[in-house]
């Protein structure tokens, strides 16, 4: 790493017989850092030069002392990757290495280059559209207490209020941020509220028993926590429930429609009016999600994925069901004939037994 120490002047000290990383001070500026990102191990060699000014150009000095004090040291991310970054420890290719993840438009090294930088402005409306579209969630919640799923409302709710108030509020980069816990933990809550209210949902339309329903509930959530903690950005995280749902559903439509000998659900506006534009807004939310979603749209892409996803909860949440009716049992067959019916009175011995009537004849 050639120094050239100089009067007032900078020079290039770099020749065909020197090469390497060029660091100049002079004696206006006697204080000067290089950084030299991801270096190679090998041999480093430090080459200084003193070069001073005369008439005729720049030459080499003579008796002239000059004090240089030296530090070099590692560091994994550069000022920790200031405002606008996160220092992320990082692997590829069995090498493990650490890199600044630059936010809201900022690049380089440290995230210091604000050439294509997000504005203020452009910052919190992404913010509000992030959080906002998934009041989109107010409708589904409405009508699941409504129709007395009261399980699927509460996963809702749980939803709607962990991504709106927190994981989106606090995911934002730049100044525009909100956190009131460890964003990996909201990151969390809002990725299995998500995968669980497509699970629910589905569910919830195969029209199961109750205690199976249940059933299903509890282990669709633990597989999901478990599958989160492996890789919350896996597109089969999404897919892999969705599709084991709808294969359920799937069989238990098939078991109705050969018992009752007829297409289940059996109304055509049910097909029409609800499960068609269900199913359509979803495929088309699951398309943007894992085909259109980059880095670039992801502000307005994503708020779209959660308006999608509430709308088609809305739509594809079945009616309620009927309450089973209860069979009395068979009532004890009686022969015809008739009961005489002792008045209380003469029971009681109230009255003169010689002059015992008939206040009734009951049927039996």
């Amino acid at each position: 790493m050639p120094v050239s120490l100089h009067d007032n002047t900078s020079i290039s000290c770099e020749s065909e017989s020197v090469s390497g990383f060029q660091l100049s001070i002079n004696t206006s500026s006697n204080v000067t850092k290089l950084r030299i990102p991801y270096p190679q191990t090998g041999t480093w060699y430090l080459s200084l030069r003193s070069i001073c000014a005369n008439e005729h150009g720049f030459e080499l000095c003579t008796n002239v002392t000059a004090e240089v004090y030296l530090r070099s040291y590692l560091t994994p991310c550069i000022n920790d990757c200031g405002t606008y970054g996160q220092c992320k420890l990082l692997r590829t290719n069995n090498f493990l290495y650490a890199a600044c993840e630059c936010k809201a438009g900022w690049d380089g090294w440290g995230c210091t280059d604000n050439s294509e930088a997000y504005s203020y402005g452009f910052q919190l409306l992404s913010t509000l559209l992030l959080c906002l579209s998934n009041l989109m969630f107010v409708p589904p919640v409405t009508i699941a207490i409504r129709s007395h799923y009261l399980l699927e409302a509460s996963v809702y709710i749980f939803t709607m209020f962990f991504s709106t108030q927190f994981y989106h509020a606090c995911d934002q980069p730049g100044i525009v941020v909100f956190c009131i816990m460890e964003y990996d933990v909201l990151q969390f809550c809002d990725f299995l509220g998500s995968l669980m209210s497509v699970w629910v949902t589905v569910i919830a339309m195969a029209r199961l028993k109750s205690i199976i329903k249940q059933v299903l509930y509890l282990l669709g959530a633990m597989a999901l926590s478990m599958a989160l903690q492996l890789d919350r950005h896996g597109l089969w995280n999404l897919l892999g429930p969705s599709l084991f749902a709808l294969g359920i559903m799937a069989i238990a439509w098939t078991v109705r429609t050969i018992r009752r000998r007829r297409c289940y659900p059996p109304t055509w506006k049910r097909w029409v009016f609800f499960l068609f534009p269900g199913t359509t807004i979803a495929t088309s939310a699951v398309a943007l999600y894992a085909f259109v979603e980059t880095e670039e749209n992801y502000f307005y892409i994503h708020s779209i994925w959660h308006m999608l996803i509430a709308g088609s909860v809305g739509f594809l949440l079945p009616p309620r069901a009927k309450p089973d009716v209860k069979v009395s049992p068979l009532k004890r067959r009686r022969g015809c004939g008739y009961q005489l019916c002792v008045n209380e009175h003469e029971e009681l011995g109230l009255v003169d037994p010689g002059i015992i009537t008939i206040n009734s004849i009951c049927t039996s």
